[in-house]
């Protein structure tokens, strides 16, 4: 695939994600929602790597990786869908937005590879701005919108600080090996949970929810990633980063248009200070030097 295609599909699946998730979740609930999507993916991904012949590492360094992002995902998955009763899509959206900055706040505490600089920490300003922003605009929505935005943030803290933990570990695995372990590790948890929340079989699946879940399993949890890692191989990270300033406007827009979604100014006015701040994130890394 060209870049400028995979540039695009990403873009696409990362701003249809947040839909599909509350889609997936009608009528089946969330827990169960999420262990099918998971499951899905671990097939695909396993007859995918057979198909195309690519390594399984299994040494210690990919164990730990694989540990690493089970354990991220799960934490970020479950509390997402969770709170994908209480929170629009388009809100899912703007608050993983925030993630490259918590996950660069992450990088200066633990991997000491950044430092805190006058744009960047302007940048994270904007977005913790936003997230007030945000924040405020749940409350006329009703209590458990704010307590979903709440437990939300949670999730995209657990996705960023994985990413972290992935970084520190340093394991070379390939994307598609990285994605089945990660999985693998994942997916007992998210029967644990099904398992504990529900534990029933849903008696008449909706169509729409089979559909969205579908899709979830094979582009967000396999060609999403597998062409998200195939940017970072070719593409500078400075253009790569301009896919978390896209994807939370068009996820709002294709709430409101498809779902009948209420997008409240204040939550306009959240994901624009949030994407203020990640353009100061990222203006920063290419103006500043690396020695700064």
């Amino acid at each position: 695939m060209s870049l400028p295609a995979a540039f695009i599909s990403v873009i696409l699946i990362w701003s249809t994600t947040p839909l599909a998730i509350k889609w997936s979740s009608m009528g089946i609930g969330f827990s169960f929602a999420v262990f099918s999507r998971m499951a899905l993916g671990v097939v695909l991904c396993a007859v995918l790597l057979a198909l195309f012949r690519v390594r399984f590492p299994l040494h210690s360094r990919a164990r730990m990786a694989y540990l690493a992002g089970g354990l991220s995902m799960f934490g970020a998955m479950s509390l997402s869908y969770w709170s994908a009763q209480f929170v629009s899509s388009g809100m899912i959206s703007v608050l993983f937005g925030l993630s490259p900055l918590i996950t660069s706040l992450g990088a200066m505490v633990w991997l000491k590879e950044e430092k805190l600089t006058a744009v960047k920490l302007a940048g994270i300003l904007f977005g913790l701005l936003g997230l007030v922003l945000v924040f405020r605009g749940s409350f006329s929505l009703g209590t458990g919108a704010a307590v979903g935005l709440l437990v939300l943030f949670a999730a995209v803290v657990s996705q960023s600080l994985g990413l972290v933990w992935l970084k520190r570990i340093g394991d070379d695995s390939p994307p598609l090996a990285m994605t089945l372990g990660t999985l693998v590790v994942a997916l007992p948890l998210f029967f644990a949970a099904w398992w504990v929340a529900d534990g029933h079989l849903p008696n008449d699946v909706p169509k729409r929810a089979v559909a969205a879940t579908v899709y979830l399993g094979v582009f967000g949890s396999v060609l999403g990633f597998a062409l998200y890692y195939y940017l970072i191989k070719h593409m500078e990270a400075g253009r790569i980063a301009l896919i978390t300033l896209v994807t939370p406007v068009l996820a709002l827009l294709l709430g409101h248009s498809l779902n009948n979604e209420v997008v409240l100014p204040q939550v306009w006015m959240g994901a624009a200070s949030i994407l203020l701040g990640l353009c100061l994130h990222h203006w920063s890394r290419v103006v500043v030097p690396a020695s700064a």
